[in-house]
């Protein structure tokens, strides 16, 4: 039988065409700069694009839609053959399902000069075919632990067909239901994945150097009890969002995820970045969930929309460059470690979402902080664009 080493090397195409997290890990780091790049100056009322979106909500879309939909397609179709034992996506079909996303990014942008089902039609389609994919691959290989991964797939499926027609109808959908659910899902995908990959990696590297400190196995009963409690908060959250019982559930989850986190012991790696920073990018989970619960039980106290800005730019944000980063080191042949380069695009990225949630604060300077933050989440994406363009562009470096 054909090996998953063999495949990637018979495929004598383009190198960023042999593994899935190539193309759509460089896809996701240039669209989030450019779609920040565009956002800024529509923020301003100093550009437009011809989307039948209001600026803020393709802004909010393509963010989850657009750049989290490609992380998620690059993280599931390198992670699956390895849960699976089944070969991966490569070549002109990996091309094909690039395709589909970058053809949901322009219907979108051009949206407002296209008939809204076709808009709909062409976006969703890319998850979709994903979905269908990632079904075949996990019940083939009957690795049922991670049907959890195609619920939460599915949720952001529904997610983005309610956005798109919760924008056909006129309502604000950067604040509708359509988002709180993909949100969530996004969120879901977090708890889940980060539940396996922060311990685990954290554990690597303290055996590494020696120490006698260990954290916590992942999924315990307690970590069980985290994510029903968390799963129950996003439901509440998605149907009733401003009412007493969704704060109260927030910050409960809250609560019990930031303890989740401190089991991990990460302040036991704080001398290894890229241990450190998924311990970070889950830590804004924990942070986003009790924003929320204040903001929604003390409404005179923070703006929602701030604090579910610690969720999106934050938990989502951080945790998928933290992903990337370390996923394509690991899988291009490199050395798992990285430089002061790597360190500033981290850096630049927490810097862009104390931003945003500082902006909530200062009215006054609200605008100035806005521009901030986004050219900080550019130079984030970009700065990773460019140091692991060159990475995910050519072949694999062999031992």
């Amino acid at each position: 039988m054909t090996s998953t080493a063999e495949q990637i090397r018979d495929w004598s195409g383009p190198a960023v065409l042999s593994y899935g997290f190539r193309p759509f890990f460089l896809g996701a780091g240039m669209w989030a700069a450019l779609a920040m790049a565009l956002w800024i100056p529509m923020l301003n009322g100093a550009a437009t694009l011809p989307t039948a979106f209001d600026p803020v909500s393709w802004h909010a879309h393509e963010f989850l839609f657009g750049y989290l939909g490609a992380v998620v397609a690059g993280f599931l179709l390198t992670a699956v053959p390895n849960w699976t034992g089944r070969l991966p996506i490569v070549g002109w079909p990996l091309c094909g399902l690039v395709a589909l996303w970058a053809v949901g990014r322009l219907a979108v942008a051009f949206s407002a000069d296209l008939p809204v089902i076709l808009v709909g039609l062409s976006d969703l389609s890319f998850l979709v075919v994903l979905t269908v994919v990632m079904a075949r691959e996990i019940i083939r290989g009957r690795n049922w632990r991670n049907l959890i991964m195609l619920a939460l797939l599915g949720a952001l499926i529904l997610g983005n067909a309610l956005f798109h027609w919760e924008a056909a109808r006129g309502a604000y959908a950067a604040q509708g239901m359509g988002l709180r659910l993909a949100l969530g899902a996004g969120i879901g995908m977090v708890a889940v994945v980060g539940g396996r990959i922060v311990p685990s990696f954290t554990r690597n590297w303290l055996v590494k150097q020696g120490s006698s400190a260990r954290p916590v196995p992942p999924m315990q009963p307690f970590d069980t009890l985290a994510l029903m409690i968390l799963g129950l908060a996003i439901a509440v959250w998605v149907l009733a969002p401003v009412s007493t019982m969704t704060g109260l559930c927030l910050l409960l989850a809250g609560a019990l995820h930031g303890w989740r986190l401190a089991r991990w012991r990460g302040t036991r790696a704080a001398a290894e970045p890229l241990v450190l920073v998924l311990h970070a990018g889950y830590a804004f989970l924990p942070l986003g969930a009790l924003a929320l619960g204040v903001a929604i039980l003390w409404p005179e106290a923070w703006d929602r929309a701030a604090a579910q800005h610690v969720w999106t730019a934050g938990a989502l944000g951080l945790m998928t460059l933290a992903v990337m980063t370390r996923a394509t080191l690991a899988h291009t042949g490199c050395a798992l470690t990285i430089d002061a380069a790597t360190v500033a695009i981290y850096v630049m990225l927490v810097v862009s979402v104390l931003a945003r949630v500082l902006a909530s604060f200062t009215p006054a300077l609200a605008p100035l902080l806005y521009v901030f933050s986004g050219v900080t989440w550019i130079a984030a994406f970009g700065g990773f664009s460019a140091l692991y363009g060159r990475l995910l562009l050519r072949p694999r470096r062999m031992e």
